[in-house]
Order: C-alpha cells, then sequence, then structure tokens
C-alpha cells in the first residue's frame, strides 16, 4: 500500500511540470553561453553542435541571418492542486530562456542569452 501511494504522489508531483523549446538550454546561464560562444570566432556549425537547430530563422534588412533558440520551463503553481478552487482556473510559473545570435556570414557577429520569469494565469486567477 505505501508502494501504491508513493507512486500516485510522484505521479501528481510530476504532472504539474512542463518544458518547451531547446532542451539545451535547460542548464545554460549567460555565463556559460560566454564560454561557448566568441563574437568573431565561433561559426553556424559550431553553434549548431553545440545548441543544434534553432526555433526560428530570420534576416535583418542586410541579409545577416539570426537563429533564436528559446526554452521555456513551468510548472503548476500550489493553488492549482487545491479541489475545488482549481476549477475556476490555475496558475502556473516558471522561467523562460532565450538566445539570439546573430551571423556576420559564417562567424556569430553578436549574440544575446537572457532569462526571465513567466507566469500564466487562467479563470478567476487572471
Amino acid at each position: 500500500m505505501k508502494k501504491v501511494l508513493m507512486v500516485m504522489m510522484i505521479s501528481v508531483a510530476l504532472a504539474g511540470c512542463a518544458s518547451s523549446g531547446n532542451q539545451s538550454l535547460k542548464k545554460e546561464s549567460e555565463a556559460s553561453v560566454k564560454s561557448k560562444v566568441v563574437e568573431g570566432v565561433t561559426t553556424k556549425a559550431e553553434v549548431k553542435k553545440i545548441f543544434g537547430s534553432p526555433a526560428k530563422t530570420s534576416f535583418t534588412d542586410g541579409g545577416k541571418e539570426i537563429w533564436t533558440y528559446e526554452l521555456a520551463d513551468v510548472s503548476l503553481d500550489a493553488v492549482s492542486y487545491i479541489p475545488v478552487v482549481n476549477w475556476f482556473g490555475s496558475s502556473a510559473s516558471g522561467t523562460k530562456k532565450e538566445l539570439v545570435i546573430m551571423f556576420d556570414g559564417d562567424k556569430v557577429q553578436r549574440y544575446s542569452m537572457s532569462e526571465s520569469p513567466v507566469s500564466t494565469k487562467t479563470g478567476l486567477f487572471k
């Protein structure tokens, strides 16, 4: 009986977690990206090897290529687990990371890594 209860508790805890986007950003920070990406030195192939394919590719008016990587890592807040209360809405919070890299030809010209808190609310909790 204890094992069944433990499995149920773990299942409930894991059900409230969600992560979407490029998982290679999960352990990255501004400092760790700075050690891996060097402006004027790091190539497109090296960036792709480190972070994989970008979520979005765009171009500047001058024709420079911009790669964008994103990761949103959120979990349900405690209020979402309260019986009856959760019928009227829910909320989730977590972190969003975004890495934007602009290339000049084959080399990184500039990049920006940001991390910010995110929160979503539904129903009466808006």
